[in-house]
């Protein structure tokens, strides 16, 4: 666990401890988004796109990412930006990435990966997740973040496949993992293949996140992992949820 900082409230000077939130990164490594101890954090009023994520660079491989910006409520009402530093600079002995291994690097995956993308990110407003009780929740918060990235027509599929896809949608297929065990290599390539066949992107989403050669392979065919917590929100696992994130569909 990431050891905890002080943080006071401009508005009622209440001092908080706030332990910063840790995600996998890519690479598997745990990555602790950093914050500034000791400075004044700052009240949200309304949230944007671009103050939603800051980047972080991993020191297991040197990857520049997005991450959630850190935030924390008050009791007294107000919600708290909770400052990071700016990332460290790329170690020179490193190759430098920034979480662009997938739409812009060429890749295997042929019909069945998500297209290409320009450089220029895509700004969308913040993301309201639908917090999971049951299995069905799960499909229906992926189903969301995937409108909100941009695809459109998203809908449970009528009848689950062999592959297991969950979610149809114009130019993308998905499925959704919603028990205790790591999604095993087999159904990410299954999702592949499914998404080969009918010529559409693929995304997959879990809750208990990926085997390693899952991850693996899933690197290789550029399909894009996400890992839900019970609050309904995603969060990119490989280089090709990072680019869909960015690029949008």
């Amino acid at each position: 666990m990431a050891e905890s900082v002080p943080v006071r409230c401009p508005a009622c000077r209440r001092e908080h401890s706030f332990s910063p939130l840790t995600f996998p990164c890519a690479c598997g490594a745990p990555l602790t988004v950093p914050v500034r101890e000791g400075a004044e954090p700052e009240p949200v009023v309304h949230h944007t796109w671009e103050e939603a994520w800051v980047a972080v660079r991993c020191p297991s491989c040197d990857r520049e990412s997005q991450w959630p910006q850190p935030e924390l409520g008050c009791p007294c009402g107000v919600l708290l930006r909770v400052p990071v530093p700016p990332p460290a600079e790329p170690s020179a002995t490193s190759p430098t990435t920034t979480g662009s291994g997938g739409f812009g690097a060429s890749s295997p995956a042929g019909a069945g990966a998500l297209a290409q993308a320009p450089s220029s990110a895509v700004l969308r407003p913040a993301f309201r997740p639908v917090t999971i009780r049951t299995s069905r929740d799960a499909i229906t918060a992926a189903a969301q973040y995937l409108k909100w990235l941009g695809f459109q027509e998203v809908m449970p599929a009528a009848e689950r496949t062999a592959s297991g896809v969950d979610l149809r949608g114009r130019g993308v297929v998905a499925r959704v993992d919603p028990t205790t065990r790591p999604s095993a290599l087999r159904d990410v390539e299954c999702l592949w293949l499914d998404g080969l066949v009918s010529s559409t992107g693929c995304v997959f989403f879990s809750l208990a996140g990926y085997a390693r050669e899952a991850r693996a392979r899933a690197d290789e065919l550029h399909v894009p992992l996400f890992v839900m917590d019970l609050t309904g929100t995603p969060q990119p696992v490989n280089d090709a949820a990072d680019d869909l994130i960015r690029m949008g569909a």
